[in-house]
């Protein structure tokens, strides 16, 4: 399956609501004269770089109930992670939010880069797996208070398998069928194995990330919750295999991974296959319409890679 691009059509500037915007405007302490709107991810909602009528600049994003009704509560979410980030992270730094009950805003520095090529090019892809190793290291112990647990977060992604088992799609890939069971009992394993005191980012794709010269940057992080130190390498990973890249050179001798059963990973990403191939296969969520083409070309791709690792025949 051809790559998909992992994109949406996004609100601009200019389509907020009044209010919205001179809700930012408020949070910013100066009018925005110009916006430079962004693309990628699959977010309905605003990216944007923007510039005050004081000559400050900012980023902000924004989104919300009339273009998706779920999205608001995400970046919610964020919010209570964005601000709890210790100064030392590689993130860019939280301003405020704006909040109305409909639309939600996030104000934050700037930051002077550009997302990663895709398909990945191996020097950056190893620079920022380079950099996932010691972001993970910098958020060990979790540093916010009372965060999601990985067990709970991971839940009804990892019995994707069980939900195909129930029902079994005709489209099924042959040896994914005739291991459904299998698959479904090895990916439900892997929720007693993702718990840990790190704080996990759990979203790590090309478009999650900024470079800025040799500096890489950690974008868009609603999903953060407790969990084990190697799980965002193995996460960026799926991402880099989608892309056509070998994954295993990056985890042979992984140092997060010392100690770590390989089983461990392969139930993992075992349930990330199911995830992909249950929820690919749902209708597209409201404003995001290239999502679930862009999870079932994921499902192929991560359902070779544990295909690789059982052995299975």
């Amino acid at each position: 399956m051809p790559a998909v691009t992992a994109s949406g059509v996004r609100a601009t500037w200019e389509s907020l609501p009044v209010a919205v915007r001179a809700g930012i405007d408020d949070v910013l302490g100066s009018r925005v004269v110009a916006a430079d709107n962004q693309s990628g991810g699959f977010s309905p909602g605003l990216a944007a770089r923007v510039r005050c009528a004081d000559g400050g600049r900012a980023f902000v994003k924004a989104v919300g109930m009339p273009l998706n009704p779920e999205s608001p509560g995400l970046y919610r979410r964020e919010i209570e992670v964005a601000a709890a980030l210790p100064s030392g992270v590689p993130a860019p730094r939280f301003r405020g939010s704006y909040d109305d009950g409909d639309w939600v805003a996030l104000v934050f520095d700037e930051v002077d880069g550009r997302m990663p090529h895709e398909p990945w090019r191996p020097d950056e892809l190893r620079l920022v797996a380079d950099a996932v190793t010691g972001l993970s290291r910098s958020l060990t112990p979790c540093p916010v208070p009372s965060p999601r647990l990985a067990r709970d977060e991971m839940r009804e992604p990892m019995l994707g398998y069980r939900s195909l088992a129930a029902d079994p799609p005709d489209d099924l890939d042959p040896w994914e069928r005739r291991h459904l069971d299998r698959l479904a009992a090895l990916a439900e394993s892997s929720l007693d194995v993702v718990d840990g005191d790190t704080l996990v980012h759990f979203d790590l794709r090309a478009d999650n990330v900024l470079l800025s010269g040799s500096r890489v940057w950690f974008v868009d992080w609603p999903w953060a919750f407790r969990g084990a130190a190697w799980l965002d390498s193995v996460l960026l990973m799926l991402n880099a295999a989608y892309h056509g890249h070998d994954p295993e050179p990056y985890l042979d001798a992984h140092p997060l991974l010392a100690g770590v059963d390989p089983s461990q990973v392969t139930a993992v990403l075992a349930g990330f296959a199911g995830f992909f191939g249950a929820f690919g296969r749902r209708p597209p969520p409201p404003g995001l319409p290239t999502m679930r083409a862009f999870q079932l070309a994921q499902h192929a791709t991560t359902l070779a890679w544990v295909r690789r690792r059982t052995g299975w025949e």
